[in-house]
C-alpha cells in the first residue's frame, strides 16, 4: 500500500509540473486579450472588468494555483524525489495512451475546434469525450474518444484554416454535431446499464450551455465564434425574445 502511494505520489509530481507549464503558457497568451482600458486616437477603451480577458484569467490563476498545492504535496510526501527515479515513476503503456488522448484532445479542441466551432457544439463533444472515454480506464475507449474530438477539428483545420472563414459557414459545426451525437449514442448504446453513460448526456448539454450563458450575458465576455450554429440562436433570442420581456 505505501509502494503504491509512493507512486501515486510521484504521478502527482509530474501531473502538478504539467499542471503549472500548461496553466502559465495559456496565462500568458491571454494576456495578450487588452485588460485595461486603453485610449486610441481620443477614444477610451473598455473597462477592465469588461474585458474578455476576465474569465480566462481568473480560470488559468486557479490551475495554476491547484498545481502548485499538488505540487507541495507531492515534494512533501517524497513524490518529487520518488518521481526523479525510473523505477519510481511507475509508467506503463496504458498509462501513455491516457496521458497522451488527453493531450490530443486538448490540443485539436483548443486549436482546431474552438476557433472555428460553435463553442457549445465543440464543449459538448469535448465533456463526452472525456467522460465517457476514460471513467472506466479501458485504453480502447480512450483512443476512440479522441478519434471522435480529432476527426471534425482536423475537418475544421482544413476545410477554414484562414481566419477569415472561422464564422463563415456552418458545415464544421454540422460535422462537430454529428460526431457529438454519434459519440453519446455509443455510449448509451455499449452501456445500457450504466449510470456515467447516462448522466454524460446531460452534463455534455447542460454545461456548455451554462458556461456559454454565463459568460455572454452574465460576465458580458466574449464567446468564441458567436455566429456558430448554436450560439447564434441563442443570442438572438435572448436580446429579441427574452430581453424585451424585462426592458419593457
Amino acid at each position: 500500500m505505501d509502494d503504491d502511494k509512493a507512486i501515486l505520489r510521484a504521478r502527482d509530481f509530474w501531473g502538478a509540473c504539467t499542471l503549472i507549464v500548461v496553466s502559465i503558457f495559456f496565462l500568458w497568451r491571454t494576456f495578450d486579450i487588452p485588460l485595461w482600458g486603453q485610449n486610441n486616437a481620443g477614444v477610451a477603451g473598455i473597462n477592465w472588468y469588461e474585458s474578455a480577458a476576465i474569465v480566462p484569467l481568473g480560470i488559468f490563476l486557479a490551475l495554476l494555483v491547484l498545481g502548485f498545492v499538488l505540487l507541495g504535496i507531492a515534494v512533501r510526501e517524497g513524490g518529487a524525489e520518488r518521481a526523479l527515479s525510473a523505477a519510481g515513476i511507475g509508467w506503463d503503456k496504458d498509462e501513455a495512451i491516457r496521458f497522451s488522448s488527453i493531450a490530443v484532445i486538448l490540443a485539436f479542441y483548443i486549436f482546431g475546434l474552438v476557433p472555428r466551432v460553435d463553442f457549445v457544439l465543440c464543449s459538448g463533444l469535448l465533456v463526452t469525450a472525456l467522460i465517457w472515454g476514460f471513467h472506466t480506464g479501458q485504453p480502447r475507449r480512450m483512443v476512440l474518444a479522441a478519434s471522435f474530438v480529432v476527426v471534425p477539428a482536423v475537418y475544421a483545420l482544413v476545410a477554414h484554416f484562414p481566419q477569415a472563414e472561422w464564422g463563415a459557414p456552418h458545415d464544421d459545426d454540422w460535422v462537430t454535431l454529428a460526431f457529438w451525437v454519434g459519440l453519446t449514442a455509443l455510449g448509451l448504446w455499449r452501456g445500457p446499464r450504466d449510470k456515467v453513460a447516462k448522466a454524460t448526456l446531460w452534463i455534455a448539454v447542460i454545461s456548455p450551455l451554462v458556461l456559454v450563458c454565463a459568460m455572454a450575458f452574465g460576465f458580458r465576455q466574449n464567446v468564441p465564434n458567436r455566429g456558430g450554429l448554436i450560439f447564434a440562436q441563442i443570442e438572438y433570442h435572448y436580446y429579441v425574445t427574452l430581453r424585451p420581456l424585462w426592458r419593457d
